[in-house]
């Protein structure tokens, strides 16, 4: 675990040197899990995002696009049960004086029981070769079985107890299953709490007149409260979908782990409108859809997998998360919900506006049923960025860092470097680069000498660089050089743009 860590600390460290990411408010000390993102990050995040957002509404036709704003008015949150029930349940370690979530801890627990039936599985699947029966296997060796029983045991207790929000019952699960302080190493905890993670605010222009309203914990609302308004408008019928991306903010009592848990962070979420008894189909559909988004993202199949949940959210029929196997473990990435017809039922109930879909198939009106898809941006760049970061040994003795980004996402598609800062080799890269910035983003150097600048453009995950030398003021070709491959070729200047289009898809 420990060269995790070490791996996980090396990339925030690169992420910050090379202006991908910064602590926030950074010259005051910044602001405990809040960040910016530098020059290079920010063109990685807004290729994901535009990437996420053409894959769901350019190739779905039933599937439009729609920018709420952060402030909505504050019964949505009542309705949507956030006032009451948008809160987690919190302990203290009183050696450490440090503060987690209950529930993750017992999570963390169960998994780690998890891991040691992985391990069994395993080393049997290594033993027996490709005459290994997995599914015989656990229900018929003695060891897994006893884990097995272990867990289901574990959640047979914990979920009711979450349920009927019996939070001394959560408690003293944490001290019989003999579960530490990660820190202190010790068991002496406090009683278990529930905090309220909304964050609230003032509106108005003095105090007195003025009414307390909510930063937005989700960006889902604010597609419940427009379902309306954007099906007649774009004239949809179902099943439809509504996309969105945006700020979202969470009062976190515990925030770490980089860009995995951050007070103020970016969702893209879809809410897609079934008939009602048609939702599993589409929760099945949308499960397998996104699964090949991730997939095409160039990323292995092996660094995911799919969590179904045992313990439901009140308003969901089925849920699954999608895992991603980041440095510090595998955590969630996405979530797919079977949201039934809780969020457009809540609101109509309270704002006493119909949220109905007329069928004009079978005249019949019904209020529809939702799946959700929900995906958060920060933490889809932290995978693509962890998974994409290596330190390679080179040949020559020397070595060097790289991030191996899919080129549709990279920040800087193409480097434009002419060898030497004389001869007339700036100005003819100078023409270059006002032909083939139009085309996608390129990043002009000439400072220092070429090697570094391939290990700079290969720090920040560039796939192509050019070099304009002596040669290319003779017959108009540079030398174009592979990311990955480190390999050159020759090609002419009028090859460039089509060669980057290719790779970039």
């Amino acid at each position: 675990m420990a060269s995790n860590e070490d791996l996980f600390k090396k990339i925030i460290s690169h992420a910050k040197e090379y202006g991908f990411v910064f602590p926030s408010s950074e010259i005051y000390d910044g602001l405990s899990a809040v960040y910016d993102y530098g020059p290079f990050g920010v063109e990685l995040k807004n290729n994901i995002r535009e990437y996420w957002w053409r894959t769901m509404t350019q190739y779905h036709e039933n599937i439009v696009g729609l920018d709420a704003s952060i402030f909505m008015h504050p019964a949505v949150w009542k309705a949507s049960g956030h006032v009451d029930a948008f809160s987690d349940p919190m302990i203290d370690n009183k050696d450490s004086k440090k503060r987690y979530r209950a529930d993750v801890l017992i999570e963390d627990h169960i998994q780690k029981i998890e891991d040691k039936i992985i391990k069994e599985v395993e080393k049997a699947r290594t033993r027996f070769g490709g005459s290994f029966d997995e599914k015989m296997y656990r229900e018929t060796n003695p060891r897994v079985k006893e884990h097995q029983e272990k867990i289901d045991a574990i959640k047979h207790r914990f979920y009711p107890a979450l349920e009927r929000n019996d939070l001394e019952d959560v408690r003293n699960l944490i001290g019989e299953l003999g579960i530490v302080c990660p820190v202190s190493g010790t068991k002496n905890w406090t009683e278990v709490r529930q905090f309220n993670l909304m964050f609230s605010t003032q509106m108005g222009s003095v105090n007195e007149d003025a009414s307390s309203i909510y930063l937005r914990p989700e960006t889902a609302q604010g597609i419940f409260v427009n379902f309306l308004n954007v099906q007649k408008s774009a004239r949809m019928k179902i099943p439809f979908g509504i996309a969105q991306t945006g700020k979202a903010f969470r009062n976190e009592i515990v925030a770490r782990q980089f860009l995995f848990r951050m007070r103020e962070f970016e969702q893209m979420e879809m809410q897609y409108f079934v008939k009602p008894g048609e939702e599993l189909k589409w929760y099945e559909f949308w499960k397998t859809e996104r699964m090949k988004w991730h997939l095409s993202l160039g990323i292995p199949a092996s660094k995911y997998r799919f969590h179904d949940h045992d313990k439901l959210a009140h308003y969901a029929n089925a849920a699954a998360d999608i895992e991603f196997e980041f440095p510090i473990g595998f955590k969630e990435l996405e979530g797919i919900h079977s949201r039934t017809d809780f969020d457009l039922s809540a609101h109509q109930a309270h704002s006493g506006r119909k949220l109905q879909y007329f069928d004009t198939e079978t005249s019949e009106s019904y209020v529809p049923y939702v799946v959700e898809t929900s995906i958060g941006l920060d933490r889809t760049f932290l995978a693509v960025l962890s998974h994409a970061y290596r330190e390679e040994k080179l040949q020559d003795g020397s070595e060097r860092i790289v991030l191996g980004i899919p080129a549709k996402l990279a920040p800087i598609k193409l480097a434009v470097l002419p060898l030497v800062k004389k001869d007339g080799l700036p100005e003819k890269a100078r023409e270059i680069m006002d032909v083939v910035k139009y085309g996608f983003r390129c990043f002009y150097e000439e400072k220092d000498t070429i090697g570094r600048r391939y290990r700079r453009m290969d720090a920040i995950g560039t796939p192509y660089c050019i070099t304009i030398d002596h040669q290319t003021l003779q017959d108009n070709t540079v030398t174009i050089r592979d990311r990955d491959t480190m390999l050159q070729d020759r090609i002419s200047i009028p090859e460039i743009p089509s060669l980057v289009r290719e790779k970039i898809g």
